[in-house]
C-alpha cells in the first residue's frame, strides 16, 4: 500500500488510536505498531542492493508496510525492543535487545517521510531539561529561579534564599509508559524540612529545584505546526492539584480555552521550532498579577484529555501534519495561530 502513515507507539495508546481513526474517515492508510512487539510479533526486513537501492519493510500480524512507500511517521511514545521469551538467558536477552533497538532505531532514522515531532535522535535532544531552560530564556520567556546541583551547600543556599518556598522536579523524562501512554514520572513536590535534613544525600547526583510561582491558573499549550491550542488548567481549585496538575480528576478540574498574547503565541512557535519539532505540549503559568512562566516543553506530551474538554481540534490538526506537513487553515484559525 503506498501513502501510508506509521504510527509508533505503545499497545493501547488511546492518543494514536483517536489519531489512526481520524485519519481513515479521511481515507487516510495508518498503522499503530509497538515496537516492543519486535522481534517476537514482527518482521523488519532491510535490502541494500548493490546498485544503491534500498528496500526496507514491516509486516506485523495485521500489515505489511512498505517503509520505502510512508507519508509519515508519527513517534508518538515508541517503546524498545523485547528479546524473544525463548531467549532466557539475561546476558543474551540484553544482547539481542540492544541489537534489535540498534537496527530498528536506525531504520526509522533512515525513511524518507515526514517525521513527526521530528527524527528520533533530534527529540531526545529537545527533551533535555536544562537546554528548553537555556533557550526560552534567550527567546524572551520568563523563568522560574532554578538550581541544578549536587552540591548540599548549594541546595541549602537556595532554599533558604527562597524562605524554603521551593519544589523539586524530575531531571530525566519518564521511565516508561502505562497502556494508555501517559508516561510513569515523579511529580513535583514541594521540598519539605525532612528534604533538608538529608541534604547531603544530593551529593549522589543532581536534583533540580525551582522557586515556587504563585499560580492563577495553568497553561498547556499543544503546538502543532504552525498552530497553537492554548488550555487553561484550573490547578488552584483543589489542593489535590495546586502543586502539580498531573495530580488532577478529569472529571472534577475545570479546562477552558486560552487567548494567549500574540507575543507570548510567537514565543511557543519558535521554541519548538528552535527544538526542531514540529509538535510540542508546552507547561506555562499565568500567575495572579498576569506574567506568563515557562516550566518545559514536552515532545510526546498528551493532549487528548484537553480535546475532550475543550473541543479543541488538536487531533484534526495533527491529522492535517501528518497527510500534509501543514496545518489546514480552518484548523489553524480554530487555534489562533499567529
Amino acid at each position: 500500500m503506498s501513502g501510508e502513515i506509521l504510527i509508533l507507539t505503545i499497545d493501547g495508546d488511546s492518543h494514536a488510536e483517536h489519531v489512526a481513526r481520524l485519519l481513515a474517515a479521511r481515507g487516510a492508510e495508518a498503522v499503530v505498531f509497538d515496537p516492543a512487539g519486535y522481534p517476537v510479533h514482527a518482521v523488519l526486513d532491510a535490502v541494500y542492493h548493490r546498485d544503491g537501492r534500498v528496500r526496507r519493510r514491516l509486516r506485523t500480524e495485521k500489515a505489511d508496510v512498505d517503509l520505502d512507500r510512508l507519508t509519515a511517521l508519527w513517534f508518538r511514545r515508541p517503546q524498545a525492543p523485547v528479546a524473544h521469551p525463548e531467549i532466557t538467558d539475561p546476558v543474551a536477552r540484553a544482547h539481542m535487545e540492544q541489537e534489535c533497538a540498534v537496527f530498528a532505531g536506525d531504520l526509522w532514522e533512515q525513511l524518507d517521510c515526514r517525521m513527526v515531532p521530528a527524527p528520533r535522535e533530534r527529540v531526545r535532544l529537545a527533551q533535555r531539561k536544562s537546554s528548553q531552560l537555556v533557550l526560552a530564556g534567550r527567546l524572551g520567556f520568563e523563568l522560574p529561579d532554578t538550581l541544578i546541583t549536587n552540591d548540599p551547600d548549594e541546595f541549602l543556599d537556595f532554599y533558604n534564599q527562597h524562605q524554603g518556598r521551593v519544589i523539586n522536579k524530575p531531571l530525566g523524562v519518564p521511565a516508561g509508559s502505562r497502556a494508555d501512554g501517559e508516561g510513569v514520572a515523579r511529580m513535583s513536590e514541594p521540598v519539605s524540612t525532612r528534604d533538608v535534613t538529608y541534604a547531603d544525600a544530593i551529593r549522589f547526583g543532581p536534583v533540580v529545584v525551582q522557586e515556587y510561582v504563585p499560580k492563577r491558573v495553568e497553561l498547556r499549550v499543544t503546538v502543532v505546526g504552525r498552530a497553537v491550542f492554548a488550555a487553561e488548567i484550573h490547578s488552584q481549585e483543589s489542593n489535590h492539584t495546586r502543586l502539580d496538575w498531573r495530580r488532577y480528576d478529569p472529571g472534577g478540574t475545570r479546562h477552558e480555552v486560552h487567548e494567549l498574547p500574540p507575543e507570548v503565541a510567537e514565543r511557543c512557535l519558535r521554541i519548538v521550532r528552535r527544538l526542531g519539532l514540529r509538535y510540542g505540549a508546552i507547561d506555562l503559568i499565568l500567575t495572579p498579577d498576569g506574567r506568563y512562566v515557562f516550566l518545559e516543553v514536552n515532545p510526546s506530551g498528551q493532549w487528548l484529555w484537553i480535546e475532550k474538554a475543550t473541543g479543541l481540534p488538536i487531533g484534526a490538526a495533527l491529522c492535517d501534519l501528518l497527510m500534509y506537513g501543514t496545518v489546514g487553515e480552518e484548523t489553524a484559525h480554530v487555534a489562533g495561530r499567529p
